[in-house]
């Protein structure tokens, strides 16, 4: 399906890290799932498998197989393990902020680490206060010299516990003008993470609390002007998080149907393979048709994405889709197994209890809806996908 958008180097690049995946990620995840804490070790050498540079040019090191490579890189992690495929679509939230808007010696400075695996970036936007109300923060800059002064508290910021740069988006000023990004490393004086909570998904994977106390950063490290948060925060989310989460849940949702395809033909009922049930294969049927017409809408719109093309409805659609269906689709393959989908000895309930974690992060379902309302109204206020065309365009893969 995936053969009128990749070519060549993906379907290689698809190959190797699903034989990554296999070797390095699947026999960890009895562990993961037993200690239900973020797994350092296997997040590094992820990152240094060099995945994290997929839309950074080989000119500062990276990749250069754009969205659809990196789509395709989340996707395979995520059919064996949702919380590794988190890991590295966390990371890619921030290396778009730098992309977008570092300056040549930020880009210099940081990406080529990125690329290599020697620095896991973050973003960190949401407030307890606030939710997906950006406007809402209040954690706070305060310029001082030739250095700001932060304070404040930041939460669900994935890659939390193992991040080495976050890309903190606080309040300098009032209104939707007041918004400011800074770079922050993790060991900086006046930052520290929260302790680790155990949640009911996502083993392996953190999505913690950062707080700044009195945290001096240099001006240097400010992402684009003061005022330029808001869109360091909606541009990453728009063309990096929702792209990233499609990535997630469709591999969730490749890794259900294989599931329960396999599931059908082990069980056994009236003397058949428990697909000879009617209802069972109509169950299958619905599977498979939207993992399929959700791979199309996925691949669809980081396609145009790549090709600098404004795609802002697609992506949001390509989250919604990917998003709700592998949700229902998970809750099928829990009828099709019935008293059996509740054991661990099957990851099934691991997959459902994962695909909830990817609703809410970069809009919910109500946000996507709300948001393609305003395109079907023609009342929509710009595209990032045009905004940002040239920094987010990559050259087709032969």
């Amino acid at each position: 399906m995936d053969g009128y958008f990749a070519g060549r180097p993906h379907h290689q690049l698809r190959q190797q890290v699903r034989d990554f995946a296999e070797a390095e990620v699947r026999p960890r995840i009895p562990a993961m799932e037993a200690a239900r804490s973020v797994h350092h070790e296997l997040s590094r050498l992820i990152a240094r498998q060099g995945w994290l540079g997929a839309t950074i040019g080989a000119d500062l090191g990276g990749m250069g197989v754009g969205h659809l490579g990196k789509t395709i890189i989340i996707e395979e992690l995520s059919r064996v393990s949702a919380a590794m495929g988190a890991m590295v679509q966390a990371s890619q939230l921030g290396v778009a902020k730098i992309l977008h808007f570092g300056n040549d010696e930020q880009k210099k400075t940081w990406l080529p680490l990125i690329a290599a695996g020697e620095c896991l970036p973050t973003i960190a936007v949401t407030e307890p206060e606030s939710g997906g109300h950006v406007l809402g923060m209040a954690a706070t800059a305060v310029r001082d010299g030739d250095e700001y002064v932060l304070n404040g508290r930041k939460v669900f910021v994935g890659n939390s516990h193992v991040g080495d740069l976050h890309g903190v988006v606080v309040r300098t000023g009032p209104g939707s003008k007041g918004l400011t990004a800074f770079l922050v490393e993790a060991d900086r004086p006046g930052f520290r993470v929260g302790d680790e909570k155990s949640t009911m998904g996502l083993h392996g994977f953190g999505f913690g609390e950062l707080f700044f106390d009195g945290c001096r950063v240099p001006a240097a490290n400010r992402l684009g002007e003061e005022g330029d948060g808001l869109a360091v925060a909606y541009s990453s989310s728009v063309l990096y998080g929702r792209a990233n989460l499609t990535a997630v849940s469709l591999g969730l949702h490749q890794a259900i149907l294989e599931e329960t395809t396999r599931f059908c033909e082990e069980r056994r009922r009236y003397g058949e393979p428990l697909h000879a049930l009617p209802s069972v294969r109509l169950k299958l049927g619905q599977l498979q048709s939207r993992l399929m017409t959700a791979r199309l809408t996925a691949y669809h719109a980081v396609h145009l994405l790549d090709q600098g093309l404004p795609c802002d409805a697609e992506l949001m659609n390509a989250k919604l889709v990917n998003v709700e269906w592998a949700l229902d689709s998970a809750r099928n393959a829990m009828e099709i197994h019935a008293a059996a989908g509740l054991f661990t000895d099957r990851p099934i309930e691991r997959y459902l209890r994962d695909a909830h974690h990817i609703f809410a992060p970069a809009g919910t379902s109500d946000v996507q809806l709300l948001r393609l309302a305003e395109v079907a109204l023609g009342t929509a206020k710009g595209q990032w996908s045009e905004r940002l065309a040239d920094v987010v365009r990559m050259e087709p893969v032969p």
